[in-house]
């Protein structure tokens, strides 16, 4: 299995990311510039079966994904699958002084022989790609940073 993982640390509290995360919608376009278009087509945000239709430019193209939550602790962690063999986590960890966020895009399957096989397959499919991928996944988790950083936000127990 490929797997892409950024983690950057916030001074903002755990529920201050978490509840950013689940207006994904609103905060989208302002995560990062090649962003387009977010919506909940179906559930509650980051509840297990719901549905986000996402549009963003990825290597200069324009792409459609629909994530679809497979399982969620909420406060904590979501994981969604993007496409037969995509799938991702969101993690929000609390830190002494604020959160790590952690961001996972896995490409590949789990079983031995057929996954050895896709990911040697999806390397050299994907090449370049996956750098692209990297990058973006920094650049969101950066701008993120900065965003809750900067932005007032709501006073939570974990504030005072």
């Amino acid at each position: 299995m490929i797997s892409l993982r950024d983690e950057i640390d916030i001074e903002a509290p755990p529920e201050r990311v978490w509840e950013w995360l689940s207006h994904l919608p609103e905060n989208y376009r302002a995560w990062h510039p090649d962003h387009v278009r977010c919506q909940w087509l179906r559930g509650e945000p980051l509840q297990v079966g719901s549905v986000l239709y996402m549009e963003e430019y990825l290597h200069g193209k324009l792409h459609k994904l629909r994530a679809r939550t497979t399982s969620a602790i909420p406060g904590q962690e979501v994981h969604y699958r993007l496409a037969p063999g995509m799938s991702g986590t969101f993690r929000v960890t609390p830190r002494t002084h604020g959160t790590r966020f952690t961001a996972e895009l896995r490409f590949g399957f789990r079983r031995p022989m057929l996954g050895a096989l896709a990911d040697l397959l999806l390397s050299r499919l994907l090449g370049s790609r996956l750098a692209t991928h990297k990058i973006h996944m920094e650049e969101e988790g950066k701008n993120l940073k900065q965003f809750l950083e900067s932005a007032p936000g709501p006073r939570t127990s974990h504030d005072l």
